[in-house]
């Protein structure tokens, strides 16, 4: 497995100042990958991030949600346009970094909709994620759809229902699933793993826990979880994810719902993200000894 972080573990903003301390910050903790969230695609510095990543040995990955303006479930074509338009940004910034996965709610807007998609809708997106898929691939990238709560898509919430999405989805498209948001949706932390992994669309993961805090302190059953990964053989991106408004701007805290602050020090969360996930993958491993 690649161990990684989320770029907003240490900060909000990915100027220079910003990509430097999540880049070291990042590498510091004992991590393999960053996790870039392309919040402003349009004055990202992709080169600038490329070469910081060579300088630190790091791996990465990039993420990001869709907004109304850019909601590829849209019935108005000029919506679904400028998401396309927005991906297809973000494909190049991954590209130039180095990397090879966009992923995070790149299907949908991200936020809580008032009613069901529509199945115009859900067309749409499925269109315009078998197109991406298509030009991510030119460039050796692949897509990865995160399963997120109700509260921040209305396509699917489950992996089983990623699944479904993906009948539609031509290119090689997988599922991402986050333990934060399974906590909500999810039966149970074993199934999941494996209805997904069979299908053969396994293919990015977050940690988080159920309060977005330190690992281990919330209700994610992260033994069977982690078993799940073993017993299914992934060895794909893990990355932990976390949010607190000691970190990020008061704008960015409304949107992530960060109502109470679970921590202040990102490197002392880091550090111990890290430790807890490989101790985790190391006694999932000793199983074998058993």
């Amino acid at each position: 497995m690649i161990i990684g972080a989320h770029g907003l573990v240490f900060t909000g903003t990915f100027d220079e100042a910003g990509l430097r301390r999540a880049i070291e910050g990042t590498k510091q903790a004992g991590f393999d990958l960053i996790e870039i969230p392309l919040m402003d695609a349009e004055g990202f510095d992709s080169a600038l991030a490329g070469r910081m990543l060579r300088d630190n040995d790091l791996g990465v990955t990039a993420s990001l949600g869709l907004t109304p303006a850019t909601d590829l479930t849209s019935e108005d074509p000029a919506v679904v346009a400028a998401g396309v338009a927005m991906l297809e940004r973000c494909l190049h910034h991954v590209a130039t970094m180095g990397g090879d996965v966009l992923c995070g709610v790149i299907y949908s807007a991200m936020g809580k909709y008032p009613a069901p998609a529509t199945s115009r809708g859900i067309d749409n997106s499925r269109q315009a994620i078998s197109g991406l898929a298509a030009k991510a691939a030119e460039r050796g990238i692949r897509l990865s759809l995160e399963v997120v709560n109700r509260y921040e898509s209305n396509v699917f919430n489950t992996g089983r229902g990623a699944l479904r999405f993906l009948e539609g989805v031509t290119g090689d498209v997988s599922v991402h699933l986050d333990t934060y948001h399974m906590n909500i949706e999810e039966s149970d932390f074993f199934q999941p793993v494996h209805d997904v992994a069979a299908a053969g669309r396994l293919g990015y993961v977050h940690i988080g826990d159920s309060h977005r805090g330190y690992l281990g302190t919330g209700t994610v059953d992260f033994a069977t979880f982690f078993r799940a990964l073993g017993d299914v053989g992934y060895d794909g991106p893990v990355v932990f994810e976390s949010f607190s408004s000691a970190v990020v701007s008061a704008e960015l805290s409304n949107t992530l719902g960060i109502w109470r602050n679970l921590w202040q020090d990102s490197d002392d969360l880091a550090a111990h993200a890290n430790r807890y996930i490989r101790d985790a993958v190391h006694a999932v491993q000793t199983i074998d000894l058993h």
